[in-house]
């Protein structure tokens, strides 16, 4: 028997380029917990642990499905019940769905992974704002493709440049993101940009993915989908229960493909794909049902929460020297921008932050931007009082790093 070789066994170069800076940054998280400190985490958009519960007839709804064994596979697109839930909720907020273009998807996430690799060939290009939700990045890195960054301005709360859009679409350009009310932003497109970006989406033939998983957490309250707008556009939407039904580690999301013809093959494509991967979670596909037709009032408290933690953490940033932050109209998050020094990245502020108080947050280059621009994301779902603390201490550091 021949002696084992000691060279590691090679991985995919793929892999290389599959970043996703949300969750790669808790690594060294771990790494100042095990030095003994305790790490408050702001890197992560999940209720639960600050305190928000899942709705009870949601729990409930899961629950009974299994006790009721509905516990083996389900058909690959999922349950016809919650399909047309979906649908019928859809054709309610202006854009009619049938529910045979609606998929049941393990999270928002699974939806667009499957929609990607249904319509992007090595080398294609897709654009992506900036910032974006690294999630987008990381599946065309894995594809092969290129994601091609348009720019959305703080100036002006964040909205897209529509001329820079315009300008990026070239013949290999195969889909636009749209995230609206968007990650990691916080901002809510009014009908004019969305409008626009419908345009430019006809006038190429190239569809729009529309990330509308915030879209029941505008502060002002609910945002109709874009493709109410014109159901006849070329609109693929996601959402799921992970944000505005405090359900995330469910995995219960879906995807609708408009109704335009030219979407067919579109959606033939991602149904072949979900076929590969079975089903998503099964029992969670019936919290689906309970969700959308069910009572929602737990939102209208959710949102008001949000709204007076978006307040106190625009002000609390806004009074530090040396910071600005653009306030967010919706879900719960938000990019300050701090002034660096000379040679200094926003990657080197979050791990300085991290190191000498414990508080992590995500540096906006791990959303597409510039490192110097000195953006970082706060996800702001704790307590209002742990809120003032920890804005406190930002406070401080910040002052000793920029040297005030």
């Amino acid at each position: 028997m021949a002696a084992p070789t000691s060279s590691a066994v090679p991985v995919a170069r793929r892999v290389h380029g599959f970043t996703y800076a949300i969750r790669n940054i808790v690594a060294e998280a771990k790494k100042v917990e095990a030095a003994g400190r305790t790490v408050r985490y702001l890197n992560i958009g999940d209720p639960i642990p600050f305190g928000f519960a899942t709705p009870p007839h949601l729990v409930e709804a899961v629950a009974r499905a299994m006790r009721d064994g509905f516990n083996g596979y389900t058909p690959s697109p999922g349950i016809a019940e919650a399909r047309e839930a979906v649908a019928h909720d859809f054709t309610r907020r202006g854009l009619p769905t049938a529910a045979d273009r609606v998929l049941l998807t393990s999270g928002t996430s699974e939806g667009i992974e499957l929609t990607l690799g249904a319509l992007v060939n090595d080398g294609d290009e897709v654009l992506v704002p900036t910032p974006t939700y690294p999630l987008y990045t990381a599946v065309l890195a894995k594809l092969g493709a290129r994601t091609v960054y348009y720019r959305t301005d703080p100036d002006h709360g964040w909205q897209p440049d529509l001329d820079h859009i315009r300008r990026l679409v070239s013949p290999t350009t195969r889909a636009i993101v749209v995230i609206d009310p968007n990650n990691p932003t916080g901002a809510v497109y009014p009908r004019e940009t969305r409008l626009a970006l419908l345009e430019i989406s006809e006038q190429h033939g190239i569809p729009i993915l529309a990330d509308e998983v915030y879209g029941d957490l505008a502060y002002d309250g609910p945002v109709p989908p874009i493709g109410a707008l014109d159901p006849d556009a070329l609109i693929i939407s996601f959402s799921s229960l992970s944000k505005a039904y405090l359900a995330p580690g469910w995995r219960a999301g879906w995807l609708a493909v408009g109704r335009s013809p030219r979407l067919d093959e579109t959606l033939a494509a991602i149904k072949k794909l979900a076929d590969g991967r079975l089903c998503s979670p099964g029992p969670m596909q019936h919290a689906i049902t309970a969700a959308i037709t069910g009572d929602r009032s737990h939102q209208v408290a959710f949102r008001q929460a949000l709204r007076e933690r978006a307040d106190l953490t625009v002000s609390r940033f806004n009074a530090m020297p040396g910071m600005r932050c653009v306030a967010p109209t919706a879900a719960f998050y938000a990019m300050p921008q701090v002034t660096l020094p000379r040679g200094q990245t926003d990657e080197d502020f979050v791990l300085a932050l991290l190191r000498e108080t414990g508080i992590l947050c995500v540096y906006g280059s791990g959303f597409g931007t510039d490192p110097a621009g000195g953006f970082f994301r706060v996800v702001f779902l704790a307590s209002p009082s742990e809120l003032a603390d920890i804005y406190e201490q930002i406070a401080q550091f910040s002052g000793r790093f920029l040297g005030h």
